[in-house]
């Protein structure tokens, strides 16, 4: 899959590479998302963020006219970015799962979200849910497990 990855920094890179073995092709850009950046995203399948990104309305608009079909945060936190806007333009989102991060010390922390980012990434390109990370309607296609919140 073809992904940007915004507000890259430097102690990231690392975790990154390693966490996607070279299946995806990202390219990792220190700048944030925002109007002004967001043209960083052609040709994207999937577009990487962090909580400090602008995820309004207009930018996910433009993201979709740019083709992105996929927004994955690497946080717990979603309210950076405006779902119902994504789910208008099918855009699906996905976070880390807090479950994922338990027990995760300080040190481990930039390799824990890599990692579950990555497959957040994995799972949209064989078309799987994504269970606990998935951040939508719970209208998908896919077949989920009843427990996954948000598809109950």
């Amino acid at each position: 899959m073809r992904a940007v990855a915004y507000s890259i920094k430097s102690f990231e890179k690392e975790p990154l590479a390693i966490a996607n073995h070279k299946k995806h092709e990202i390219t990792l850009i220190s700048n944030s998302l925002s109007p002004g950046t967001v043209s960083y995203a052609e040709g994207k399948e999937a577009v990487i963020v962090f909580t400090d990104d602008e995820v309004n309305a207009s930018v996910i608009n433009k993201l979709a006219d740019l083709g992105v079909k996929f927004l994955a945060t690497r946080s717990t936190e979603t309210l950076h970015i405006d779902r119902d806007a994504a789910a208008l333009r099918n855009i699906k989102v996905a976070n880390v799962p807090a479950s994922a991060l338990l027990s995760v010390s300080d040190q481990e922390l930039p390799f824990a979200l890599a990692k579950e980012t990555i497959l957040n990434l994995d799972h949209w390109q064989e078309n799987r849910c994504l269970g606990a990370a998935c951040i939508c309607s719970g209208s998908c296609d896919q077949t989920v497990k009843p427990t996954a919140p948000g598809h109950e």
